[in-house]
């Protein structure tokens, strides 16, 4: 039997994927945009390279069917046979692909409400085959909407009349209610993020748009915010083995956690000082008052040519500065309780993440398979052979 797993090969999806594998004797069947083995191997080695070496990588292939398919596609675009194999062998769903998107309606609409759907209708085949032992969504603590200064606890009802913060977190507010109308006969488990940024062990990332925008807001002389803003940032190296490990844990009492920094959320003034510190220059000034000019100055950027810094930036600030501002911490009481572990406080290890960006120009340098690795003894679906 295996883990069906949405979402593996993502940013977060690949720290879940190395806990099972390092963890776990799970077998995991891995939801991949393509039905081409070797092609879903590279695909892999791109998300897991960051946590370990080749040769780890090749012990772990034995364990890892690639179903070939896509979110936006009728029945996720698996093929027939993979399709019936998934009912008859999947013993649980982690669903932890979406579009990561704050503009795009559209592409939240195909890929997180549409995806989570064909998702939620996979697992019901599977249901009525075998018990499922556990449905687990990856939500965003955002779902609780732009509520400024609010201290969101984890049983804490979606409240529906809260202004959502984009088509993100208004798509995702809908995928927790489709899991909890359409599968009422199997155990459920939502998890909700905050703000997952970098790693707390390694400077090293290969996901950059929240420490560009730090970083240039950090760079300021005069920053357009109030310093009192607590920004609910979490070290992905907790969240993402937090994931893997609360979807097969036996004894959950809770079916609903927070994977955030709670109240060890730091300040925006901490941050600063923080970064100002450890990278040697002069902490910024805080200007609250121009925080309404500033925000509407990124929007026009956002709209210039889609060419140059200035738009990269305005685009980037103008969907990311509401988040920061809000000043919303997310209660974590009940996921540092069960796993026994809490998150790594972002003013830690923040400067070392914005150095490293900075130094790889925000694009991880990836490496390509050594080419002296050996996968012909790997069988081109080892979980299940090719149809």
């Amino acid at each position: 039997m295996a883990i069906f797993m949405t979402g593996a090969t993502g940013y977060l999806g690949s720290y879940s994927t190395e806990w099972l594998l390092r963890n776990t004797d799970h077998e995991l069947a891995l939801l991949v945009g393509t039905s081409d083995y070797d092609a879903g191997v590279e695909r892999l080695w791109k998300s897991l390279q960051l946590h370990m070496e080749a040769d780890e990588f090749h012990r772990h292939l034995d364990r890892i069917c690639f179903i070939g398919g896509d979110l936006t596609e009728p029945g996720l675009g698996i093929s027939a046979a993979d399709y019936d194999w998934l009912i008859s062998n999947a013993e649980s769903v982690l669903h932890n692909a979406d579009a990561l998107d704050f503009r795009s309606e559209r592409a939240c609409t195909n890929q997180n409400l549409r995806g989570t759907l064909s998702v939620i209708q996979l697992a019901r085949a599977i249901q009525e085959d075998h018990p499922l032992e556990r449905f687990t969504l990856v939500s965003t603590a955002a779902v609780a909407g732009n509520r400024p200064g609010a201290l969101v606890m984890e049983d804490e009802p979606l409240d529906w009349s809260q202004p959502d913060f984009n088509p993100f977190t208004r798509t995702k507010k809908f995928c927790e209610h489709m899991v909890r109308e359409l599968l009422p006969d199997s155990p459920c488990l939502v998890l909700r993020p905050s703000s997952v940024v970098g790693d707390s062990r390694f400077a090293a990332t290969t996901r950059f748009d929240m420490i560009r925008a730090l970083g240039a807001l950090t760079d300021l002389p005069v920053l357009p915010l109030s310093p009192d803003i607590r920004l609910d940032i979490v070290n992905a190296d907790w969240v993402g083995p937090s994931i893997a490990e609360l979807h097969v844990r036996e004894d959950l009492a809770r079916d609903t956690y927070h994977l955030s920094a709670g109240m060890e959320a730091r300040s925006l003034g901490e941050i600063t000082d923080a970064f100002s510190s450890a990278l040697g220059k002069r902490t910024p000034r805080f200007a609250s008052q121009l925080a309404a000019p500033f925000e509407r100055a990124m929007d026009a950027l956002a709209n210039f040519p889609k060419a140059g810094n200035l738009h990269r930036i305005g685009a980037l600030l103008s969907m990311l500065v509401p988040y920061i501002a809000t000043d919303i911490v997310y209660d974590n009481t009940r996921a540092v309780t069960d796993l026994h572990s809490a998150p790594t406080p972002f003013t830690s290890y923040g400067a070392a993440l914005y150095t490293y960006a900075k130094s790889v120009n925000f694009e991880f340098p990836y490496r390509a398979l050594p080419e002296g690795l050996d996968l012909s003894n790997v069988p081109p679906n080892p979980v299940r052979p090719m149809a």
